[in-house]
């Protein structure tokens, strides 16, 4: 009698691990806006990772940003970086790299964008610059609310920007 007891308290036990193990919640996708960062201005951004269990695992962020004037200058961003997530969460340290195509038109002739202008010169359009990402990102363990911040140096032939930041609010989701 005793044994049958012992045997169904350890196949109890078991199986409550294994409905543990089934229950695990990874966040991993979420959808933000950030202003700043990688898109400059502001972008609409969707970061998953590449393993759907593994929060740790590398990730991509792919966003679109910009704005139109009604005295004829238009901008347009396309942020595409891979990055990383480390520690044990619900906070992470985020580092991550990538490249970001610009478009800008102007009704003036002759003109560059003043926006790009002020974080980096550009030399026509369309054009590319790179980002790193270094950052803290708030990422709860269930999904949900979450937020960022980072420091995003930008980069390209006519130069070095090291002090742009990003700061993102969004929701994270499985």
């Amino acid at each position: 009698m005793h044994l049958r007891i012992i045997f169904l308290g350890i196949v109890l036990i078991v199986l409550s691990f294994g409905q543990v193990k089934s229950q695990d919640f990874v966040p991993y996708r979420s959808v933000y806006v950030e202003l700043g960062g990688a898109g400059l201005p502001y972008s609409f951004n969707y970061d998953f990772r590449f393993d759907k269990k593994d929060i740790h695992s590398w990730g991509m962020r792919v966003g679109a940003g910009g704005y139109a004037f009604f005295e004829g200058d238009k901008f347009f961003s396309l942020p595409v970086l891979v990055n990383k997530l480390y520690g044990p969460g619900p906070g992470y340290f985020e580092m991550g790299a990538g490249l970001t195509l610009v478009a800008f038109s102007s009704s003036k002739p002759n003109s560059r964008s003043d926006f790009t202008q002020f974080v980096l010169p550009f030399e026509g359009s369309p054009n590319m610059m790179g980002v790193m990402s270094f950052g803290y990102r708030h990422l709860p363990k269930q999904g949900g609310f979450t937020w960022r911040t980072n420091l995003n140096p930008v980069f390209n032939t006519k130069g070095f920007w090291p002090l742009w930041i990003g700061i993102g609010i969004g929701y994270a989701f499985q």
